[in-house]
């Protein structure tokens, strides 16, 4: 590739923005545009800066990886996420590429791997790190049902999928620190994901939303 591959980093510990953005500077035909330290942030600044790939940490403060991948991909479905992180669980796995990350690679990943997979997300090309496609294989056999291409049903009121399951938790009477243990995340996550699903629903309160997803079948 000649032309040169706008990078965006997010990651929510400093010392791996700043080792990542070295290393990255490196890379012939690469060029960091910016660095974000959490979700929110990465969402941000990639409105703004327009890079080519964002390379996206999976656990961070205010919005993981996850929700900002698929909130990334809800503003710009041709945007291009790369999943740089210390977790391979089929999970996680799983959750990334549905949410429309375009690659994952684990932390242990080599310059040479990492400059490999940004060119070929940006060619549309999936970049899986080999650990991964492993767990990955391994979880689909277990659970013949999961189909990763599977167009995901049509929710009320511009819902994600996400804000979706924190509403059926809602429903299903837990807490926000029994939502953020059950789907790995921080409170605040879960405060934002409430937050939002609150203002598409209309609903002022958790007996709102209670009966909004019985209404809707999403217990």
């Amino acid at each position: 590739m000649t032309e040169t591959i706008r990078v965006l980093l997010a990651d929510d510990q400093r010392v791996v923005r700043e080792g990542l953005g070295t290393l990255l500077g490196l890379l012939a035909g690469v060029d960091v545009v910016g660095t974000a330290a959490d979700g929110e942030e990465a969402i941000d600044l990639a409105a703004e800066l327009h890079p080519d790939v964002v390379l996206m940490d999976l656990r961070m403060p205010r919005c993981d990886g996850v929700e900002a991948t698929r909130r990334l991909r809800e503003h710009d479905p041709n945007v291009n996420v790369l999943m740089l992180t210390t977790y391979a669980d089929d999970r996680s796995v799983i959750d990334a590429l549905r949410a429309g990350a375009r690659g994952y690679l684990t932390k242990d990943a080599s310059a040479e791997e990492i400059h490999r997979a940004l060119q070929q997300v940006t060619r549309g090309q999936a970049a899986i790190d080999p650990a991964v496609q492993h767990h990955l294989l391994d979880a689909l056999a277990a659970k013949p049902s999961v189909h990763l291409a599977e167009p995901a049903p049509r929710l009320p009121d511009g819902l994600t999928p996400r804000e979706a399951e924190v509403l059926s938790l809602i429903a299903q009477g837990l807490s926000n620190a029994e939502i953020a243990d059950r789907l790995v995340v921080n409170e605040t996550t879960v405060k934002s994901h409430i937050n939002h699903l609150f203002a598409k629903t209309g609903v002022r309160d958790r007996a709102q939303a209670v009966t909004y997803a019985y209404q809707h079948g999403l217990t």
